[in-house]
């Protein structure tokens, strides 16, 4: 087979216009650096900081080592091989179709359940803000302004990403500089020192099963940084863009995540009821006195939201539309109008709403089913990024070195590495109950999906 047929972009539908190119570097920057500050950060770390103490430090290093790893990864084959199908378009090519599909779809409805859980939230913020009107109202003004939203010219996604990054930025710069003036004692009282991070039970208060609690509540705080890999193709310079983008992200990474839950956890007794109940953020700014914190950090986590709402509607629609491009679904979500995929977004915010109406509906058996599923899709997909770049790599050193415009650290063993992370991690989930749940019902999605891709794939193979 000659070589061109391997590292040629993934087909467009037949005869059909191509997506646009209307993201500049600035709305990718923002992306990149925006994806990852969403409400899990704002409040759900209060969580992981309940079941590790202290020693959430460590397992939120521990897990932004890991994601650096893949977005490495992940950075150099796109920007290799630029494609709106991201590591769903590398794991058909170097793995296998079978491997796309399942990479790709597991993606797809894991945002658009997050959409459903994001859409849910928001209206619970507006709600208690507006008593009169209900949160399923605000549910449905959100569905319908985002998916009108994206019906758009991507420059809008882009636009709205922009801001929505730029606030969650600020605010998270701003509780980093008031926590850093309060642990040197300028507000709030007398400086803490190391009272937080060795009293109430000390560094790590409930052992390693606390520890392990709060390593997986890490790595999925870490979710959604790939669609900057996803957009990176829409951009007027698809390699030159998302290999700046990967390398602002990664180290950026270290100080919104880690640099944040350090200050908390030194600031705050980590055993404080109000960390779960009112979020680390909000019982950190009240501790200083900074006057309206609970409101403000309501407004702060209601955009990461609606950010992550408007993300992960474009992220999902665009996997939508690379895998029906490529065989790998119905053909109708293939069309574009305008450079828009139009049907792939609608397809993408109706599964969204259906998932928030089963959340009202059926939440404790088909929400908590599809909530499930998805909980470990992340840690599948990171594991297609992996084998992926193991075999990428090595074939472009040969073919095309010239494309290896950003490389992985210590290739291959800091790849082997996070591999076996990822492994470890799925094993950790296996001692607990609820993550068991998870697992499991991810390992019955992963399989169908495998099996459909083998049996799609046998009539190409044969041929």
């Amino acid at each position: 087979m000659p070589t061109t047929t391997r590292t040629a972009p993934a087909p467009a539908p037949p005869g059909g216009p191509q997506l646009s190119h209307g993201l500049k570097q600035r709305h990718l920057s923002m992306i990149a650096l925006g994806g990852v500050i969403g409400a899990g950060l704002f409040v759900g770390s209060g969580a992981g900081i309940a079941a590790a103490g202290p020693a959430i430090i460590l397992a939120f290093t521990a897990s932004g080592l890991l994601v650096m790893l893949i977005m490495r990864m992940l950075g150099e084959m796109s920007a290799a091989h630029p494609a709106s199908g991201s590591f769903s378009v590398h794991a058909e090519r170097e793995i296998g179709p079978w491997a796309g599909l399942t990479a790709g779809w597991m993606y797809w409805v894991m945002l658009c359940c997050g959409v459903a859980a994001e859409a849910t939230a928001a209206g619970a913020i507006m709600n208690s803000w507006l008593p009169g009107v209900p949160g399923w109202a605000w549910v449905g003004v959100f569905m319908a302004f985002f998916c009108a939203g994206n019906l758009t010219a991507v420059k809008n996604f882009g636009e709205f990403e922009f801001w929505f990054a730029a606030i969650k930025i600020t605010a998270i710069v701003a509780f980093l500089v008031l926590g850093v003036l309060g642990v040197c004692g300028v507000l709030g009282g007398s400086a803490p020192g190391t009272a937080n991070l060795t009293g109430h039970g000390g560094f790590l208060p409930n052992g390693t099963g606390g520890l392990v609690t709060g390593l997986l509540a890490s790595v999925f705080a870490y979710g959604g940084l790939e669609t900057v890999t996803i957009a990176a193709a829409e951009s007027d310079d698809p390699r030159r863009n998302v290999a700046n983008a990967v390398r602002t992200a990664v180290w950026r990474i270290a100080v919104f995540y880690i640099g944040s839950m350090a200050l908390v956890v030194t600031l705050v007794p980590w055993n404080s009821p109000d960390v779960v109940k009112l979020g680390p953020y909000v019982t950190v700014l009240q501790l200083l006195h900074v006057p309206g914190a609970a409101v403000v950090m309501k407004a702060v986590v209601l955009i990461a939201l609606l950010s992550a709402m408007n993300a992960n509607i474009y992220g999902s629609s665009r996997m939508a539309f690379s895998l029906v491009a490529r065989g790998q679904g119905p053909k109708a979500l293939a069309k574009v109008s305008g450079g828009v995929p139009r049907p792939a977004v609608l397809a993408s915010c109706a599964f969204g709403f259906a998932a928030v109406l089963a959340g009202y509906w059926w939440p404790d058996t088909v929400f908590t089913w599809l909530m499930n599923t998805t909980g470990v899709a992340i840690l599948v997909v990171w594991l297609f990024i992996g084998a992926a770049q193991l075999r990428m790599r090595r074939r472009l050193e040969h073919e095309a070195p010239e494309l290896l415009t950003v490389r992985m650290w210590g290739f291959p063993y800091l790849t082997w590495l996070a591999i076996a992370a990822v492994v470890a991690i799925l094993g950790l989930m296996t001692t607990t109950a609820g993550d068991r749940e998870q697992l499991y019902a991810a390992g019955v999605l992963v399989a169908a999906l495998s099996a459909v891709g083998y049996w799609r794939q046998r009539p190409a193979t044969r041929a």
